[in-house]
């Protein structure tokens, strides 16, 4: 009886894997694809429900393109460079000490040779590939450069060399720079490890280098010498946009001892490059030996030691001489690239002597005088107009400007936006976060330069339901579903009518109370991917990580899914070769509020154009560098606002207008993303209207000019004449959260209408100031800068004014009171400081708003308006006191008019309008004193008030301060009563002791002296 020996199983049978692996191998991959799709797919999805699906996919693949041929370059060169290296290794590795060690290296390697020599090779190329991609844009501009027209002063070559294709070939030489060194380090090791390269003691009549490694490393060398050639060369080009101490460009050293160094030393890199070849054939390593050598003398001597000698004494003993045609290419080309070659200047005789009857010929321009402060009112929106809890006004309001019964008004706007955090924690739960409280709810505006009866705003837009002067008049949409402070998603698309969830507002019982909701009709609108399919679904619940997008009955085949609603968001990423404007700001246009978003190509390589770094020249007391919304490029030698952008609040259209069709970059993009830019006629006449002037360009332009409104080359060399942009004089200065710096940050532009001397007409502008710069503390006026920010007219057509720069330089030989010398006379008069400290009395505090600075009546004149609210309990600002100043002058009343009359001796010919109240031909939307209210001016107890006496100043002013007491809490309780009537009667007895208590003071005063 015999027995069979067991068979063993085969090794393919051992190998193969279970069922339950299978499974979860299989499960594995689904769950990485949908979670790969939750990312990119959806992404793809947003963008075509924009109409940008071309967008997305230029950019994926032109990423696609470069990673490849990174990938690819760096990859095969170091895994052919580690295979020839290891195929002529010398079959029988020499005897030495050297190699016994390498021995022991080459059998720990052996088993993880091949996966090294594939491994590698994949890592760095992946590395490679990545940096590639990263270039995209550089890319893709060098592929569809358009000519600027313009030679450089130096080479003679267009400018699109410089701007396109110089950094796409820069980035091209590293690439292969850095593919030709990694792949040389590889063959390298390689040979030294298997004994093609020994570096150590050699024996009598052997060589350091079998032929294989000779040829592999000297072809190599030549190939980097080739390559360092041409970065030798392109040196040449880059110099004229390199960065200097006193101007950017080349310079005289640079263009004499510089650019004619970086010649030689590309043929000196030729010639070694020789020399390594000769060496792969004859085996002679000691010709490229020296030529190496003299390559790195040469760097020395004629790549350094010259243009330094050239510099220390022929440059600096006759550096004004010398530098003076480079220093204007430098202005030159920096006023052009900036937008600053038109701009007009002209001496400004500023007068200090106020005049009785000197504003007679501005009196448009003091009638506009704007007293409402955008970044102070918005308490004062939100306590009236906020209406819902889950409503919420930006604390940054807009300033626009709209056309009320025939007249431009400047307006001071705000959009009445979604706050899900006023909500309270019962009412927080998906379905309400998600699908009942979807959308913000209309637009509230008031007169920029008249405020209510009491001090508050006067609105003309407001309410819910809407009502007023904007929409009365056209059929308007006033829900907002796209808006900054819109962050989480919403999903819209509920059924119509009584079934309706989405929530617009509770309204009242006059309106027939209950609860009014709407739905967004995604029938007949986009404004988000569908979600209806269970496809949709599983990706938007992976995506956001909630799993109630796939089971909620809310989500259904006529969902659409709402994200990324910040407008300025949206355009970023439906355009993100353009730098987007740090301000956005809303406006009504054919019935339809619309985010206006102004964007800018910009470029880094725009020859002898000073570079100047975007964040720091934006930052000022309201845009603080650390808290932009959006990424901005480190600095700039080139910028045109070449796009204005809208998104609609409704359904979140973005539209990109061609602002500037002949600026040469956005021409360029137009070819990367054909039709994805509409033509300037397609502007309506309505949109055209608030299309404004852009601020951060506004900021760039103002701080070029602090030292490029000097535009001869002689004395701005001389520095004398540069100035600063002033600080804040409302700020208190030391460190400031939006600067982080201990000098006090720097006053913004502001909005206004006025008219420039030379100007025909007042114009809706944006203006800014100097003062001397350097070390100097003086705070003298030494220019106003103002720019035509108004677009066009409701006729379409872009006003030929539009973008003039207009500055007024003052006279040197005359003191014209800077902003921070009239905030001081402001603080430190006596009588407006006793009437402050007066209404200061108390919880309240006093709000100075900003301060306005205008060129008429012969000089300069300063508005600040004043505000006081409660310090504690319900707090919002109410307009009290006007702050004026004309030269040394000052005036401080309750008007405008009234302020500007002490000035200008009774007789100023403003007409300006009553500052404490709207006209009445003007429609001023009511509003009723929030219920619980504080007073915004308490006042003090009894027991702090002197007992009153006669006889004296003293026992005046306690009587004084005494009835204003009265006064106010007589104003309070009328306030709460609604009784406006018994209000004024209130205030007109508050004036009168204040004025009795200032007389009071005054008497103490000389009494004392």
């Amino acid at each position: 009886m015999s027995f069979a020996p067991p068979r063993r199983p085969s090794p393919s049978a051992r190998r193969r894997p279970s069922p339950i692996a299978i499974t979860v191998i299989v499960l594995a991959a689904l769950v990485a694809a949908v979670l790969l799709l939750a990312q990119f797919w959806t992404e793809v999805m947003w963008f075509q429900a924009l109409d940008f699906g071309r967008v997305i996919w230029t950019q994926w693949i032109a990423r696609a393109v470069l990673f490849v041929i990174g990938f690819a370059l760096m990859s095969s060169a170091v895994y052919w460079s580690f295979r020839i290296a290891y195929r002529s290794r010398p079959i029988y590795a020499p005897s030495t000490p050297e190699q016994a060690t390498l021995d022991q290296y080459r059998e720990a390697v052996e088993p993880l040779r091949r996966v090294v020599m594939v491994a590698a090779p994949v890592i760095v190329g992946f590395f490679a590939g990545v940096a590639a991609a990263s270039q995209w844009r550089t890319a893709l501009l060098a592929v569809n450069a358009v000519p600027f027209g313009t030679r450089d002063p130096q080479f003679k070559i267009d400018l699109s060399f410089y701007v396109f294709q110089l950094p796409a070939l820069r980035f091209a030489l590293s690439l292969l720079i850095a593919v030709v060194i990694v792949s040389g380090i590889a063959a390298l090791l390689t040979h030294y490890l298997y004994g093609g390269l020994r570096v150590g003691p050699l024996q009598q009549g052997a060589e350091r280098t079998t032929r294989a490694a000779r040829v592999q490393l000297a072809v190599t060398a030549a190939a980097l010498m080739l390559l360092l050639a041409v970065n030798y060369w392109l040196d040449t080009y880059s110099l004229l946009t390199s960065a200097g101490d006193k101007f950017d460009g080349a310079t005289y050293s640079d263009v004499h001892a510089v650019i004619p160094s970086k010649v030689i030393l590309a043929g000196v890199a030729v010639l070694v490059a020789i020399a390594f070849v000769i060496a792969a054939v004859r085996g002679n390593w000691r010709l490229p030996a020296i030529g190496v050598g003299l390559m790195v003398v040469s760097a020395i001597a004629i790549g350094g030691v010259y243009p330094w000698v050239v510099q220390r004494f022929q440059v600096n003993p006759n550096a004004q001489e010398l530098e003076t045609p480079y220093i204007q290419r430098n202005i030159d080309a920096t006023l052009t690239a900036f937008g600053l070659d038109d701009i007009t200047t002209r001496q400004y005789d500023a007068a200090t002597t106020a005049e009785a009857g000197a504003l007679r010929q501005d009196a448009e321009t003091t009638a506009s005088i704007r007293l409402l402060d955008p970044q102070i009112v918005s308490p004062s929106f939100r306590q009236l107009q906020q209406n819902k809890q889950y409503y919420n006004f930006t604390d940054n309001l807009a300033v626009d400007r709209y056309e009320i019964d025939g007249e431009s008004r400047d307006t001071v706007i705000a959009v009445r936006e979604l706050n899900l955090a006023g909500l309270g924690a019962s009412q927080r739960n998906w379905v309400n976060d998600h699908t009942v409280f979807t959308h913000g709810y209309g637009v509230v505006a008031a007169y920029g330069n008249q405020t209510g009866p009491d001090g508050r705003p006067a609105f003309f837009e407001g309410g819910i339901p809407t009502q007023g002067s904007l929409t009365d008049s056209q059929e308007y949409e006033p829900r907002i579903y796209f808006s900054p402070q819109t962050t989480t998603y919403s999903i819209v698309g509920a059924p119509e009518g009584a079934n309706a969830w989405e929530l617009d507002y509770q309204a009242d019982d006059d309106q027939g109370g209950g609860q009014v909701n709407t739905t967004f009709p995604t029938s007949q609108a986009t404004a988000g991917p569908g979600i209806g399919s269970i496809w949709s679904k599983l990706l938007y619940a992976v995506k956001f990580g909630s799993q109630e997008i796939l089971f909620s009955d809310r989500v259904t085949g006529e969902s659409q899914i709402l994200y990324d609603r910040n407008p300025q968001e949206r355009v970023a990423k439906v355009a993100p070769w353009l730098t987007l404007d740090n301000r956005m700001y809303p406006a009504v246009v054919d019935g339809r509020v619309k985010w206006i978003i102004d964007a800018y190509t910009t470029s880094q390589a725009y020859p002898y154009s000073t570079s100047t770094p975007v964040s720091e020249s934006i930052a000022d007391s309201l845009t603080s560098p650390q808290g932009l919304p959006l990424q901005l490029p480190e600095s700039v030698n080139y910028i045109r606002n070449s796009v204005k952008a809208t998104v609609d609040a409704y359904d979140g259209t973005v539209t990109l207008y061609a602002w500037e069709p002949n600026d040469p970059v956005l021409q360029a993009w137009e070819k990367v993303f054909p039709g994805a830019v509409e033509p300037m006629s397609e502007i309506s006449g309505d949109l055209m209207s608030h299309l404004r002037y852009p601020e951060d360009l506004f900021k760039v332009q103002r701080t070029l000019l602090e030292k490029y409104h000097v535009t001869d080359a002689g004395q701005f060399f001389s520095g004398q004449d540069f100035w600063k942009t002033p600080q804040d004089p409302t700020t208190a200065s030391g460190a400031t959260p939006a600067t982080g710096t201990t000098a006090g940050p720097l006053q913004p532009p502001y909005y206004l209408t006025l008219q420039m001397p030379g100007q025909d007409s007042a114009a809706f502008s944006l203006t800014s100031l100097f003062i001397p710069g350097g070390q100097s503390d003086r705070q003298i006026l030494t220019g106003f800068l103002a720019v035509d920010a108004e677009a066009g007219s409701e006729q379409g057509v872009k006003a030929d004014g539009y973008g003039k720069l207009r500055l007024l330089a003052m006279p040197r030989d005359n003191t014209v009171p800077g902003p921070g010398q009239v905030q001081t006379n402001f603080n430190t008069n006596t009588t407006i400081s006793t009437q402050l400290n007066v209404l200061e009395i108390g919880s309240s505090v006093i709000k100075r708003g900003n301060q306005l600075t205008l060129p008429i009546g012969g000089g300069l004149l300063y508005v600040q308006p004043v505000y006081i609210q409660s310090a504690s309990g319900t707090q919002f600002p109410l307009l009290r006191k006007v702050l004026v100043a004309f030269g040394d002058s000052i005036g401080f009343a309750d008007t405008l008019d009234e302020a500007l009359d002490q000035v200008f001796q009774g007789d100023s010919g403003a007409t300006a309008g009553d500052a404490g109240e709207a006209p009445d031909e003007v429609p001023v939307i009511p509003t009723e004193p929030p219920a619980g209210e504080e007073t915004p001016t308490p006042s003090p107890g009894d027991a702090t008030t002197p007992p009153p006496a006669t006889g004296d100043a003293r026992s005046q002013l306690n009587q004084a301060l005494t009835d204003a007491n009265k006064a106010m809490q007589d104003g309070q309780a009328a306030l709460k009563d609604g009784d406006f009537a018994a209000y004024g009667e209130a205030q007109d007895r508050l004036q009168d002791a204040l004025e009795r208590a200032v007389a009071a003071d005054q008497a103490l005063g000389d009494t004392a002296g």
